[in-house]
């Protein structure tokens, strides 16, 4: 492909995108693209920073690259370092931002000492050489996020209170009983967990963190404090460009933004109103788009003329075939006899596993609490510590949360990633098949 495509952004998204066809990948981090997932089990130290490296891509990564301005009537993307690069599409993977919560003591972008974000290997790195024994860590937030990152700091010999303002852990993912059981098992860990408790402020002594005010009074001394509060599509440099943007950056089903030059995949991106934050969109979103642009690259030329000296496969005037002024829409030309690839949404499941004495792992997905009317069929087994849920409804699995033991997970995720309609059977049938994980 001859094509010049240029990928903002070397994380999940762009670093698949860049392994599936030849671009120029602006990566805003000084690190070859990362496993994301991992960072938590590289704060714990079971694995170095150089094995959650991603597979290189077809071409060198410019790594420390940021992106500041596009210029779309030009089709430039200007950068920090003052340079300058051309494109024919351009695809933002901009990726999420940590969301910084409204505290007292914490004003600005710049943190006080000892206080950090969990969202980059950077983050993870200067974490870990804050960590020895005994050190007094607070993380604010019981997520997927804040679970994992207490985890760690407890293997590294850490005190560790963990502050949730919601009624239980990973209450976005897990019902009431695995979200109890995790707890358990958090605990068990030596992690001081504390629900229903919402953060006020932040004591600082010459500009180095000391403790952690809770709203009801409570204070909480920390030497060092984790915000693992969520994160925020990163639209800025969309924004700016005059590109739509709502809660992401809107795509429509060929990941394409309102310029017809321009897409946008991963957590940046807002497709049918939903943006994912999720490995398993990211990649999916960037294996779609790099069918469609192969696709697009393909289609004859309408027009016979091309810019003088251009060599470019499928282009008129430097663009893809088909492709009208900014602004506009692109006519769906397609090559005769085929199906133009597109994206129709991910059914994404959580999965994780905790450390430990004894490991737990657990599985979500769709919708774990019932609505009235579905069927549920639950699972318990004490002395094993597991649990499984799933939630039916008419004859469709609309979700379901497994905890301590996942041999299920492979049959039910098929089932559920499919949407098709049930076999006629006994519902336990969907818990005790163990189809493989």
């Amino acid at each position: 492909m001859s094509t010049r495509i240029v990928v903002v952004g070397g994380g999940t998204a762009g670093a698949r995108l860049a392994q599936r066809l030849p671009v120029t990948l602006l990566g805003e981090e000084p690190h070859a693209p990362y496993n994301r997932v991992l960072l938590a089990d590289v704060l714990a130290g079971r694995y170095a920073p150089e094995v959650i490296a991603l597979p290189a891509p077809q071409e060198p990564v410019r790594r420390g690259v940021r992106a500041v301005r596009i210029d779309r009537a030009a089709r430039i993307v200007e950068c920090e370092d003052g340079t300058a690069v051309g494109y024919d599409r351009l695809v933002l993977a901009t990726g999420s931002n940590p969301v910084l919560p409204p505290l007292r003591g914490l004003r600005g972008s710049r943190l006080p000492s000892g206080v950090h974000p969990f969202r980059t290997l950077d983050d993870c790195l200067e974490l870990r050489a804050l960590l020895r024994p005994g050190v007094r860590a607070v993380v604010i937030g019981g997520g997927l996020l804040g679970v994992s990152a207490a985890r760690a700091l407890a293997a590294l010999g850490a005190e560790v209170v963990l502050t949730q303002q919601g009624e239980r852990l990973m209450e976005r993912q897990l019902d009431a009983h695995a979200s109890e059981l995790l707890r358990e098992h958090v605990e068990a860990l030596g992690v001081e967990v504390h629900t229903e408790c919402r953060v006020s402020g932040l004591r600082q002594e010459d500009g180095a963190v000391t403790a952690v005010e809770l709203a009801d009074g409570f204070v909480l001394d920390a030497q060092v404090v984790v915000l693992a509060c969520g994160v925020r599509p990163r639209v800025g440099l969309a924004r700016d460009a005059g590109l739509d943007v709502r809660k992401g950056i809107v795509v429509d089903d060929e990941l394409r933004t309102s310029d017809p030059y321009i897409h946008a995949i991963g957590d940046c991106a807002e497709h049918d109103g939903r943006v994912y934050g999720l490995a398993g969109p990211a990649l999916e979103q960037a294996d779609v788009l790099a069918d469609v642009l192969r696709t697009q690259a393909a289609v004859p030329s309408v027009v016979g003329n091309r810019s003088a000296g251009a060599e470019r496969v499928g282009t008129t005037g430097g663009a893809l075939a088909g492709a009208s002024a900014p602004g506009g829409s692109v006519p769906t030309t397609a090559v005769p006899g085929s199906t133009r690839p597109h994206y129709t949404g991910t059914r994404a499941l959580t999965r994780l596993t905790l450390g430990g004495p004894v490991s737990l792992d657990l599985a979500s997905f769709g919708e774990a609490t019932p609505l009235p009317g579905d069927d549920v069929v639950q699972l318990t087994d004490a002395t094993r510590r597991a649990y499984r849920k799933v939630v039916v409804r008419g004859d469709r699995l609309v979700g379901g949360v497994l905890l301590g033991d996942l041999a299920a997970v492979g049959t039910l995720a098929r089932a559920w990633e499919g949407d098709e309609a049930l076999p006629d059977a006994p519902l336990l049938h969907l818990l005790t098949h163990d189809g493989g994980s």
